[in-house]
């Protein structure tokens, strides 16, 4: 094709992607914890969360998430926010996939915690999930992990669904030793846009000694409503 055929379909893509809407959807989140690959990010106390999303109709979308942190030691850091830039969309009837790019960031510490993780996760018919993710600074620590998830979600009734997943982190030796976790969660809608989930974790004893006192057994009860 010609440089000036290839310019017309160029400005027609252009345009079609102007043309369409974005979709701007929220979710505001009440918890007993906020727990995170195993861990408890707010030292098992409660946490208020929130999060914006805009999707292109392309299936390019933007977020923002935010929640109360408290680490020990402590780093200074009170609130975390998740900032994403992705893509998702459907690859095949039965397969979608979502890759994006994650910054962490935490105000307050002078950007000594922020970090940046690539990730895809692909879906089938919506009952099972396996989620890849990569970070060549992993928890701000200076070396590379890889986070592996795989997941099933099972539906009881039209209201309530069950969802399981096993995870492991892959982290260089040179900053901590690879941790397992496993979670489970129950998890009920009560209105058309309000849903309340329990969910149990427990992590193996190498995750106990990178996060004492945050990793092992943990109980996660949450109120969330999406807007």
């Amino acid at each position: 094709m010609g440089s000036v055929g290839m310019a017309g379909v160029m400005a027609m893509n252009l345009v079609a992607v102007g043309d369409a809407k974005a979709d701007v959807t929220g979710t505001l989140a009440l918890a007993s914890d906020y727990i995170w690959r195993g861990s408890s990010q707010t030292g098992e106390e409660a946490a208020v969360q929130a999060g914006v999303r805009a999707t292109h109709g392309s299936g390019l979308y933007a977020s923002l998430w935010g929640s109360n942190v408290s680490f020990e030691p402590d780093s200074g850091a009170r609130s975390e926010f998740d900032a994403v830039l992705g893509w998702s969309g459907e690859l095949a009837p039965d397969w979608s996939l979502d890759a994006n790019a994650t910054r962490y960031l935490y105000p307050g510490t002078g950007r000594a915690l922020d970090w940046t993780e690539l990730s895809a996760t692909a879906t089938f018919k919506q009952r099972a999930w396996l989620q890849l993710a990569h970070s060549r600074d992993a928890l701000a620590g200076g070396h590379p992990g890889t986070y592996a998830q795989i997941g099933m979600r099972l539906s009881l009734s039209d209201a309530t669904r069950l969802e399981a997943a096993y995870g492991q982190y892959r982290l260089a030796s040179a900053q901590a030793p690879d941790y397992q976790h496993v979670q489970l969660s129950v998890i009920h809608a009560i209105a058309p846009r309000w849903e309340v989930r329990a969910t149990g974790h427990a992590t193996d004893n190498a995750a106990r000694q990178l996060f004492p006192g945050n990793a092992g057994t943990r109980l996660e009860v949450a109120l969330q409503a999406s807007f």
